[in-house]
């Protein structure tokens, strides 16, 4: 079996549309189920087997972009073969989700599906490390993940998970994921 691709957890952000709406904490500090929304993010991960690394603001500086903070994880995971790029703000997703788009088959990028609508984990193989080190500001990888497209190197995989798709930017959001979290079977 080759190598595992490491999950890049996403913790670095502001979260200012979720102060906006009226948010006393952090959204990754915010409580959903009685747990904070990070805990339940590390939770999937763990569960899923996959190495992984948190990329968080380093003490006292202040939070990064989307770009920078992806570019962090790599730069902190060169040798992997691949990488499955999660924002922490994802509660729900599901260790599952993890594992199968890490095994899918081989492509230069792997876009989880749910209901048609594009999810997270991201993966991109190792063959897009020079181009997501070098990300900056708050854009992301959108670029990247175009780049591939044009090339046909993009691979879809639907999946029965609300949870990759149900982020968490707003108060609002914050109270559909805990409707979404009491309606769902326990593991």
């Amino acid at each position: 079996m080759p190598p595992l691709p490491v999950v890049i957890v996403l913790a670095a952000g502001r979260g200012e549309r979720f102060a906006a709406s009226g948010g006393i904490v952090h959204k990754l500090d915010a409580l959903l189920g009685g747990r904070r929304v990070l805990d339940h993010v590390l939770d999937a991960v763990r569960g899923s087997g996959l190495p992984y690394h948190v990329v968080r603001p380093a003490v006292g500086a202040s939070s990064a972009g989307m770009g920078d903070s992806i570019a962090a994880g790599i730069r902190a995971t060169l040798d992997a073969s691949g990488w499955l790029i999660l924002p922490a703000d994802l509660p729900l997703v599901r260790s599952e989700t993890l594992r199968a788009i890490a095994l899918a088959p081989p492509c230069a990028v792997t876009v989880p599906r749910y209901q048609g609508q594009r999810g997270h984990p991201v993966r991109f193989d190792a063959d897009c490390r020079d181009d997501l080190m070098n990300l900056k500001g708050n854009q992301g990888a959108a670029h990247v993940l175009l780049a591939r497209a044009a090339m046909n190197s993009i691979a879809f995989v639907d999946l029965d998970d609300a949870g990759c798709v149900t982020d968490i930017d707003t108060l609002d959001d914050l109270h559909r994921a805990e409707a979404l979290l009491i309606q769902r079977p326990s593991p």
